[in-house]
């Protein structure tokens, strides 16, 4: 059964949305396969809708976790984890905001379960929860703004979280808004290199907050 690429006439016409069909999904991520396959290759889909693009590029990422470590179930959780931390979307409806994190989320924890059986952890998977409601946000990417339940515009920065793991078990998360991750470096040329969209060094001010903790409790920092 094919997808429909459009949820109403009324939100085409209003929002010029409609979804990128599944063959052309594919085909533009072959584009970039490599990086697809890398797990902590990060990619931001600034209109994602209910997630079309993040969806393939998190599955082509968890089969690449799958392979080099299912035979560790600590393993696979950890980069499992690296791998759905590692994509970023922003849209302007909230259905389809939601409805993303709800799609990214079941599509990880069907991973998980196939692979980790009895030894899945529920706190894991509230950490997952979390980091998607950080990395998928209700917003305006023309704006940088945030927007409310009805799509109007406020006042508040989109702000996006960057997420590695620093020692062992230990998960880190800063916060940016996502007008740093955009501007212009001292040279005028767009900043390309993955390591520098979240170097706070770059612009002193735009970075917001570091925390620490155990990756299976990275909800409880907020």
């Amino acid at each position: 059964m094919v997808k429909s690429q459009t949820k109403s006439k009324e939100r085409v016409r209003e929002r010029g949305e409609v979804f990128t069909a599944e063959r052309e999904v594919k085909a533009m991520c072959d584009l970039v396969k490599n990086e697809t396959e890398r797990i902590d290759s990060r990619f931001l889909e600034p209109a994602c809708g209910d997630g079309n693009f993040l969806a393939e590029i998190l599955t082509r990422k968890l089969e690449v976790v799958k392979r080099k470590y299912k035979k560790s179930t600590l393993d696979y959780e950890k980069n499992g984890v690296l791998a759905i931390s590692s994509v970023y979307g922003v849209d302007i409806m909230q259905d389809n905001v939601l409805a993303c994190r709800d799609r990214l989320f079941k599509l990880w924890d069907k991973e998980y379960k196939a692979v980790c059986k009895k030894d899945c952890n529920d706190q894991t998977r509230e950490a997952v929860k979390f980091i998607l409601t950080k990395n998928i946000v209700c917003g305006n990417a023309l704006t940088l703004k945030c927007v409310d339940e009805n799509g109007n515009e406020t006042d508040e920065p989109i702000v996006f979280s960057e997420w590695a793991f620093i020692t062992g078990f230990q998960m880190q998360r800063q916060d940016y808004t996502f007008a740093h991750l955009l501007e212009m470096n001292n040279e005028g040329k767009q900043t390309q290199k993955q390591q520098s969209m979240f170097d706070e060094k770059q612009d002193e001010g735009k970075f917001l907050c570091r925390y620490v903790t155990h990756y299976r409790r990275v909800q409880e920092n907020e």
